[in-house]
């Protein structure tokens, strides 16, 4: 039986156990599809991350991500989340420009390092994303999950970066928190548009609160998520480019379903960087049997 690093992170978080969980392997080597599932579904975690050798020379390592049921190409907390446990570890280091490179389905992307310590930071350039629909076609598409609840500034839009999500705007920061959305129909959208699902988002100060509603994986609410608010910003960035919000802003997430995630968005231009801090609540090793 081998005795394997794991680490239990607890990702986006404001407070100790307000963020979103997940499971790193650190070495992973070795382990065969069949046998990263197999462990993913047993933590039961929203997903859990295994460490590679990466593939791509211009990368630091790579990172294989899988929910209990299948294998994803990207999501933002595993990704911050792998990048903070690769740090810890000692499995990799920084370069001079303060970055690390991290091969994922969706390519290799960049991860901005900023603070040491409990302090730390660490930022994701986000998939570049586009907007396949808004306005009159979402709206339509979107009519019967929101109902009668009343428009922010921003239509309804449809994008794509890394992941696909269905986007809306609240008028109003209470109602968005108050809202009970029918999961079933949220479902069908997923299910029909081959997308996540929904996320809401209203605006709040200078920052913006958001719910997450991933159905199309099977999640009921997603506590802390790095790539729907990868793509909100995009699209915030797309539409109001001389805005308030279109350099950077941050995110309340997770107090509807009992956390209390704080993800920081910076724009700059097209990249679109989403981070925050990571909190270690479990290191130690598995004992786990793969055969």
């Amino acid at each position: 039986m081998s005795l394997i690093r794991y680490m239990q992170l607890d990702v986006f978080a404001a407070r100790m156990g307000g963020g979103n969980p997940l499971g790193v392997v650190v070495d992973a080597a070795g382990w065969t599809d069949d046998q990263m599932q197999r462990f993913a579904h047993w933590t039961n975690l929203v997903e859990t991350t295994f460490l590679l050798p990466a593939t791509d020379p211009r990368a630091s390592y790579r990172v294989r991500i899988f929910t209990p049921t299948r294998e994803i190409a990207f999501a933002g907390h595993p990704t911050v989340g792998s990048a903070h446990a690769a740090l810890d570890s000692g499995l990799i280091v920084a370069d001079g420009d303060g970055l690390v490179w991290q091969e994922c389905g969706a390519g290799t992307l960049p991860i901005r390092v900023e603070g040491q310590g409990s302090g730390r930071e660490l930022f994701v350039q986000a998939p570049k994303a586009h907007v396949l629909s808004e306005g009159g076609d979402a709206e339509g598409r979107l009519a019967g999950v929101l109902g009668a609840t009343v428009a922010g500034a921003l239509p309804p839009a449809f994008v794509e970066g890394g992941r696909r999500w269905w986007i809306a705007e609240f008028a109003d920061e209470a109602a968005l928190r108050a809202w009970q959305p029918d999961h079933a129909a949220i479902a069908a959208l997923a299910k029909a548009s081959d997308s996540l699902g929904l996320c809401v988002f209203a605006r709040s100060g200078s920052g913006i609160a958001v719910r997450a509603f991933p159905a199309g994986v099977g999640i009921v609410e997603d506590p802390a998520s790095g790539a729907a608010n990868g793509l909100i910003a995009a699209y915030i960035a797309h539409a109001e480019p001389q805005g308030p919000l279109a350099r950077g802003y941050e995110v309340s997430q997770g107090r509807e379903v009992g956390h209390d995630a704080r993800i920081l968005i910076r724009i700059d231009g097209d990249a679109v960087w989403v981070g925050g801090r990571t909190n270690t609540v479990i290191d130690g090793h598995v004992h786990w049997n793969r055969a």
